[in-house]
């Protein structure tokens, strides 16, 4: 059972969902996990399949971001997502704003998880080396296109940015979800109680 704010889950019932197989390591072996590729339309596609072939009654995004202003090692719950591409502002629209869509340019959709600093994610096609938008503060290639679905098939959606230093791992133990550094001591690994 996985407990997250006000909610329980069976772990059968989870998605978890990486953009490359190697994110999850071999440490999601035994779950259901979905490999979406990079970008907004390959996990929008893939969730979308997923979705309808697994009905899962949780999604937890996890995989690395890029940020100037976490620290390298931090791992970051992302509960509020801007699709920082989106810039129709020659027509008229705000930036980050989908033009027609019905949704704000900053969605807001995403359990929170105690002990983890809570970040909005700027999903991008781009590979953004020059971070200076202050309206996200963390940024990745995947986010907001799983937020957005999960939010229209009103399905709980958990979202963990890490922020690269060394080799780190996603694991599951005891039913019970960990985020841990290799080498880090048990204590200062993230536990969801």
């Amino acid at each position: 059972m996985i407990q997250i704010e006000k909610y329980s889950f069976e772990s059968e019932e989870v998605l978890f969902s990486f953009a490359l197989e190697s994110e999850a390591a071999d440490v999601f072996e035994g779950f259901r996990t979905l490999i979406t590729g990079i970008g907004k339309v390959n996990a929008a596609y893939e969730l979308s399949k997923a979705i309808q072939q697994k009905k899962p009654s949780l999604i937890v995004n996890l995989g690395s971001a890029g940020s100037n202003y976490f620290q390298k090692g931090d791992v970051v719950c992302c509960t509020k997502f801007v699709q920082r591409d989106m810039d129709v502002r020659g027509l008229g629209y705000a930036q980050y704003e989908t033009p027609l869509s019905g949704l704000p340019p900053v969605l807001e959709y995403g359990l929170k998880m105690e002990g983890l600093h809570e970040s909005i994610c700027g999903t991008g096609d781009t590979f953004e080396m020059a971070h200076a938008a202050t309206i996200y503060n963390v940024i990745d290639m995947e986010a907001y296109a799983l937020a957005m679905i999960a939010m229209k098939e009103n399905i709980p959606f958990l979202c963990f940015g890490l922020i690269p230093a060394g080799f780190y791992a996603f694991a599951i133990q005891a039913d019970t979800f960990f985020y841990c550094r290799a080498g880090m001591p048990s204590n200062r690994c993230f536990k969801n109680r």
